[in-house]
């Protein structure tokens, strides 16, 4: 399936996982905060929905699209793919705005679904240098995860490696991971849990293409270039990427 996926197909794929990450996100923060006032109870409760439904997400959708739902996946995968295999400028330029597009529906869904504006600008500000280092450090790691999984031969555990990481990523980095700029514009429609600022949404995006390059880097450091054929690539979350059967 995922050879002869139709280009429209994938970027629908794309548009529905993104947002149905961001409503597992935001909806799970909501709820959180009507069951109790613990702060850390809320955050875990964010988390462990984010894990689950990160990885059911990826299992299910990654065979058509590659289940990338952001940005930075897509924009890695085409810099380390731009030789052969690799998504292609046509790819990135469906994909991302599917993303971007998923991601703020998401949002909008959430708040319906319990009740809240159904877009409200977020009045969480995040507008800090521990914060922006915090995302560096977020995205950097998920990119050199997905990418030296492939690497290593291992993408196929990429559901639950990812999802794992970027549970963990909650609690280890100031920002509390969000490591995608589709999933950060999103979030700005909400002003609840989950929400962050529209102020604060640049400085993240611009810690988070930082964190991008910066996992790359890593990822040539320290698994070298690959020596994969065309027909062999793999996209990030262990499927055959369209690419390699041809355009």
């Amino acid at each position: 399936m995922i050879a002869t996926a139709p280009l429209g197909r994938r970027a629908a794929v794309e548009f529905v996982g993104t947002g149905a990450l961001v409503a597992v996100v935001v909806g799970s923060g909501i709820q959180a905060t009507k069951l109790s006032q613990d702060v850390g109870l809320q955050l875990l409760a964010n988390s462990l929905a984010t894990v689950f439904g990160l990885g059911v997400l990826i299992l299910l959708l990654g065979p058509v699209s590659g289940a990338h739902f952001n940005p930075v996946v897509t924009l890695a995968a085409w810099w380390t793919g731009r030789d052969g295999g690799g998504p292609g400028p046509r790819e990135v330029a469906a994909y991302v705005p599917a993303q971007i597009g998923g991601a703020v529906g998401g949002a909008v869904l959430a708040d319906a679904m319990f009740a809240e504006p159904l877009v409200a600008w977020s009045t969480h500000d995040r507008s800090a240098p521990h914060l922006w280092l915090g995302e560096v450090v977020a995205t950097a790691g998920l990119v050199l995860l997905i990418f030296g999984l492939a690497r290593a031969g291992r993408a196929h555990f990429a559901p639950i490696a990812v999802a794992s990481y970027i549970g963990a990523a909650y609690w280890f980095t100031s920002s509390t991971s969000f490591a995608n700029p589709a999933v950060t514009v999103g979030r700005a429609f909400t002003d609840t849990f989950a929400g962050i600022a529209p102020a604060s949404v640049l400085p993240f995006i611009a810690a988070q293409l930082v964190g991008l390059a910066v996992g790359i880097a890593l990822v040539v450091v320290l698994f070298g270039r690959p020596a994969l054929a065309a027909e062999d690539a793999v996209v990030p979350h262990g499927e055959r990427h369209p690419a390699a059967a041809g355009r």
